[in-house]
């Protein structure tokens, strides 16, 4: 069954709420194909987080700043995940990339970037990979691992 990338109600069942005067998430297809899991979506630097559960799965920019890192920001459960096999990542995904901004200082993060002729068909590759439960996508932040409790002084 062929899939529609762009439907004409953008807006996914459980909708993501913004506040007033905050831009919409880009590319509204991915939220809606990732609509089966409850994705949560926060403002993140210039674009938006995506978490499945506890998990940054994702950061979904489109900003007139570095254009040239515009698309899908790929979070890799470990930076091995996202290095080690380049050849398989390369057949799934011919147009990833690091993320140019970052400066190769966050190895975890790739780009999937929307200025790339196959952009939609990876994106939707992607999201596919996510709602298979892919172990190789996402990762819990520090922010929101649960605290060791501190040692009590005597």
């Amino acid at each position: 069954m062929a899939r529609r990338l762009h439907s004409p109600d953008p807006l996914p069942a459980h909708p993501v709420r913004s506040k007033p005067g905050r831009k919409s998430p880009p590319f509204p297809f991915i939220l809606e194909a990732l609509d089966p899991l409850h994705p949560e979506v926060r403002p993140m630097f210039s674009g938006h987080a995506v978490y499945i559960g506890d998990k940054i799965v994702c950061m979904l920019r489109d900003s007139p700043k570095s254009p040239e890192d515009n698309g899908i920001w790929v979070v890799f459960a470990d930076a091995r995940d996202a290095s080690d096999d380049p050849k398989a990542l390369r057949h799934q995904f011919p147009s990833i990339r690091p993320i140019r901004i970052l400066g190769g200082k966050i190895g975890h993060w790739r780009i999937l970037p929307a200025d790339a002729t196959n952009f939609e068909s990876e994106a939707m590759r992607f999201c596919d990979l996510l709602l298979a439960q892919n172990p190789r996508l996402g990762r819990i932040p520090e922010s929101r691992k649960p605290r060791k409790p501190r040692p009590v002084r005597k």
